[in-house]
């Protein structure tokens, strides 16, 4: 069902994104040489619990994953590329982290990802991916607005990726969300303009471009949820929830000002 929110509500969403955007900017200040997963984990529970806010993804239990999620914060190191399950990793010197995040406060919810660099060793490679993917979401949101389809933004998110020589797979992407975090429409990171659900005032978006660098394939870890590039290739993944407003998309993940 696609979920079209009243004003209150969208004005909960910017509550929620903001939330969601200040634990994921703790969460890669505190992610330091030899810090644990499990650690941010753990720091992640502390501060949507201590905000009042409730996890989307400690009971979620979608088809595609192995029983609850069980944790607060995705954890993503190097080839693993989504849904990465927190495990006892202290990270390394050079490591590329993507940390993916969903909460809901006043029974709304926003998502939203980062990916970054640990330490000082900093891989033109890997700064590459990140830039891409920040790229494709900016392009993606730019095609934003009432009136436009899904497939221009998919459209607009893949001419980044492709065009700076990534493949792209479309078994996961963007999607509605709203009362709960994962609905209608899904959200493909490339795709044909002029085709899909037309995008009207009050519908919250969470825009994911993510690749991988030389597959697009994905392989399921042992504990089931994480995936992994296929060939063992580094991966980068940047998300927003946006709302579409009267006038274009408004990004609610943002840190609030302080």
């Amino acid at each position: 069902m696609i979920e079209i929110l009243s004003p209150a509500q969208v004005d909960q969403a910017r509550v929620t994104g903001a939330l969601v955007a200040d634990v994921l900017q703790a969460m890669k200040a505190r992610a330091t040489v030899g810090t644990n997963l499990l650690e941010i984990d753990e720091w992640a529970k502390e501060m949507i619990l201590g905000a009042g806010a409730v996890s989307c993804y400690v009971d979620y239990a979608p088809s595609f994953g192995n029983g609850p999620f069980g944790h607060y914060i995705c954890t993503a190191v190097n080839d693993a590329v989504l849904h990465g399950m927190p495990h006892d990793y202290a990270l390394a010197d050079g490591d590329l982290l993507t940390l993916d995040l969903a909460v809901m406060t006043g029974g709304i919810a926003a998502d939203a990802a980062i990916s970054f660099i640990v330490g000082d060793t900093q891989d033109p490679a890997d700064l590459a991916m990140i830039d891409t993917t920040e790229r494709a979401l900016a392009a993606g949101i730019a095609a934003a607005g009432p009136g436009a389809k899904i497939g221009d933004l998919s459209r607009a998110i893949g001419t980044v990726l492709k065009g700076d020589g990534y493949r792209v797979n479309t078994e996961f992407g963007g999607h509605g969300i709203g009362t709960t975090m994962h609905g209608d429409p899904h959200v493909p990171n490339t795709g044909r303009p002029g085709r899909g659900y037309q995008l009207r005032p009050g519908l919250l978006l969470a825009l994911e471009p993510w690749i991988m660098a030389d597959t697009d394939k994905l392989v399921v870890d042992d504990d089931g949820w994480t995936l992994r590039s296929a060939t063992g290739s580094r991966t980068a993944h940047t998300e927003h929830t946006i709302a579409i407003t009267e006038t274009g998309a408004e990004i609610l993940t943002l840190p609030s000002a302080r």
